[in-house]
């Protein structure tokens, strides 16, 4: 019995936890309200690529949380699956490969979105949208 159990914690630990959906803005500028409809005050204006984790649907309207862990409502019509980061920290290295040891070849401030090209465990390729693409670290930017 012993034996069993101790089994059966081992796996329940090498279950990774669920992964959360995640979209994007798709406009310019997109309003994020209160509640879900266009009569809901505008808590957040968000501009493309902006990524959000969905958190339930009612209707036409998904409720999305940020980086911050702000919480509003969004048009799904606004949205998309294009995967995208932004970044978390107030200053990050962009480089040239994925690690340290790579050359720095831009940096980004907290905020900046970029479109996700490739990920490799803790690195993610990204591109700007002002064509600057290179590798940074994942535990600096926010998305997927």
């Amino acid at each position: 019995m012993t034996r069993l159990v101790a089994v059966l914690c081992f796996l329940l630990l090498a279950v990774p936890a669920a992964q959360a959906r995640m979209v994007s803005i798709d406009g310019a500028k997109v309003n994020m309200r209160s509640g879900p409809g266009k009569n809901y005050e505008v808590v957040w204006e968000l501009g493309r690529g902006y990524p959000l984790e969905v958190l339930e649907t009612r209707g036409q309207w998904v409720q999305v949380r940020d980086v911050a862990n702000d919480t509003g409502w969004v048009n799904q019509k606004l949205l998309s699956t294009a995967a995208h980061f932004i970044v978390k920290k107030p200053k990050i290295n962009i480089r040239s490969g994925p690690s340290r040891k790579h050359r720095v070849v831009g940096m980004a401030l907290d905020g900046v979105v970029f479109t996700t090209l490739e990920k490799r465990k803790r690195w993610v390729k990204v591109r700007h949208e002002n064509g600057l693409v290179g590798w940074v670290a994942r535990d600096l930017v926010w998305g997927w």
